[in-house]
């Protein structure tokens, strides 16, 4: 994965000591952030652009939920920006 390597070569910390940050840990840091946040889990693994498993679920996937992804990803990165 090429942030994972960026983040290798930049020698990125992870919050364990000796261990260096990874793209997972990002993707993971969202799914946490969007929980505790209270957003819809569907709506989360959608904006991670998971596949959905189920055969019967992923039938009923159809549309893009765009239109709502847009301010939970606004306040991602607000919350991101506010940690800096």
């Amino acid at each position: 994965m090429v942030l994972t390597s960026f983040l290798l070569r930049a020698g990125a910390h992870s919050d364990i000591p000796g261990r260096t940050a990874t793209a997972h840990g990002f993707r993971s840091s969202f799914r946490d952030w969007c929980s505790e946040q209270g957003y819809d889990r569907d709506l989360a693994e959608r904006s991670l652009a998971h596949t959905v498993k189920n055969k019967v679920e992923a039938a009923y996937h159809r549309t893009d939920p765009l239109e709502k992804r847009r301010p939970l990803m606004q306040a991602w990165a607000d919350y991101l920006a506010s940690l800096m």
